[in-house]
């Protein structure tokens, strides 16, 4: 009997290794590489404030639109109810310079609208941008400038003086 017992053991133990080996052999690794590649920071830096320069109403002036292009040399123009004086003041588009990495594209973003405020009632712009899609700004070279103008809107007896309102603009990668 002790040596049926024994002889069970030494059995046991003979399957239990050609099991071990038998399951080693059918297992099968490789190995692979896992990289990260950090590319550079997308920013934005304004070079430029947008100005609508000097603008005039007369007392019967029913108001209207001022329309400032979003270009490097923008010409105004405007309806009727606004008089555009031979003395401009300062006329150019707000000025943005983006860089990061190159050939990326990357999307702008405007507010809907900017107010202005001062000694009368307030005025708003709806600004538009020089990039006609503006999710397809492209850095060319890791740098791209584009201009933001817009449409100001002026009432009918707006009161002189000076009037000025803040804005952001955004620019992130696609």
């Amino acid at each position: 009997m002790f040596k049926l017992i024994k002889m069970k053991k030494v059995i046991l133990l003979a399957f239990l290794t050609i099991g071990f080996f038998v399951n080693s052999y059918a297992q099968s690794s490789a190995s692979a590489t896992a990289t990260a590649t950090i590319i550079t920071p997308i920013s934005l830096t304004k070079n430029l404030d947008m100005n609508f320069g000097n603008l005039a109403l007369n007392p019967t002036s029913p108001g209207g639109d001022v329309t400032l292009p979003a270009s490097a040399t923008p010409t105004r123009t405007a309806d009727p109810g606004v008089t555009l004086p031979a003395v401009t003041g300062t006329v150019q588009a707000a000025k943005f310079t983006v860089t990061g990495e190159g050939a990326s594209v990357y999307t702008i973003t405007l507010p809907a609208s900017i107010t202005l405020t001062g000694t009368g009632t307030n005025m708003i712009i709806v600004p538009n941008c020089s990039e006609s899609d503006l999710t397809a700004g492209t850095l060319t070279a890791g740098s791209q400038v584009f201009y933001v103008g817009g449409v100001l809107t002026v009432a009918a007896v707006q009161t002189a003086g000076v009037y000025s309102g803040t804005f952001n603009v955004s620019v992130n990668y696609n």
